[in-house]
């Protein structure tokens, strides 16, 4: 099968919505081999407008493998140390760069961080900031894979860079942990809690979510969905994270963003794989 944490969020995001609503646009690296054509088409079916793709010739996709153990969570193994997506910004412009003025709001995570160089990670960061000096939303979710990063320090201070230009985070609060050398989960939320940001949502597993959103400094907590028998837990940060924008760019306050990311996300780790059947989500 094919996915990857933001790709996961894209397709949940264009589910979420209706196209008059909210266009998706997907960037990343492709090669011009036939597997990427597959993928292309196969994300064209989807419903994501693809011009923010470079097709990069002598690249492949990345692979990699999750196995879950008998409560659904998840260990990972890579092959992607020359994968296309890592070679984004060798094109002179990037169609993320030429088009960044023209986008509503901007999603990328700490493993889309881990696949770059320093110089493409500047380049980012140069997009991204001026995005949001245009008024665009920038939506960092701090997804973090230990094994590709190169050490627990540059993964901190290139953390520190993403969350110094995004105006929503996104945290998973043990990847916070794992990220920033936390002793435990409590001193962790605690530095979470104490970055500032507009607008920040801690996501905490089975435990409440907790959002602050822009312009007050109350803390909300919003009941996770209990399930019985988790099978894989797979996406369930990337649907919680594409259903909370899906409300939030349509209006809705946090509160209600995140009550319907928590469904989405109960109902995503029920079935196997990142992206379950839309038959599967289409009652929410």
């Amino acid at each position: 099968s094919y996915g990857g944490d933001t790709f996961n969020t894209s397709v949940y995001l264009r589910r979420c919505a209706s196209r008059q609503a909210i266009e998706v646009s997907y960037a990343t690296g492709l090669g011009v081999d036939p597997l990427s054509l597959q993928l292309k088409q196969a994300w064209n079916g989807l419903g994501l407008n693809l011009s923010a793709i470079q097709s990069i010739d002598g690249k492949l996709p990345g692979m990699y493998l999750i196995e879950t153990d008998d409560k659904g969570e998840r260990s990972f193994h890579f092959w992607r140390e020359s994968s296309a997506a890592r070679a984004y910004f060798q094109a002179a412009e990037t169609a993320l760069e030429k088009n960044a003025h023209t986008y509503d709001c901007i999603y990328f995570s700490g493993i889309s961080l881990a696949i770059l160089d320093d110089a493409s990670r500047k380049r980012l960061f140069s997009v991204l900031q001026k995005a949001r000096a245009l008024g665009c939303r920038v939506v960092f979710d701090n997804n973090f894979r230990p094994k590709l990063w190169p050490s627990l320090e540059v993964a901190q201070q290139v953390y520190r860079e993403a969350f110094s230009v995004c105006h929503t985070a996104m945290i998973t609060l043990d990847d916070h942990q794992a990220v920033f050398d936390c002793a435990t989960l409590e001193e962790a939320l605690l530095h979470a809690q104490s970055l500032d940001f507009p607008e920040v949502v801690i996501k905490r597993g089975a435990t409440n979510t907790l959002v602050r959103q822009e312009n007050t400094v109350e803390w909300i907590s919003i009941a996770t969905q209990h399930v019985q028998h988790v099978i894989d837990t797979t996406a369930a940060g990337d649907s919680f994270a594409a259903a909370y924008l899906s409300r939030r760019l349509c209006g809705k306050n946090a509160e209600i963003a995140a009550a319907f990311g928590n469904a989405l996300a109960a109902r995503v780790i029920q079935h196997r794989g990142a992206l379950i059947p839309m038959e599967a989500m289409k009652d929410l």
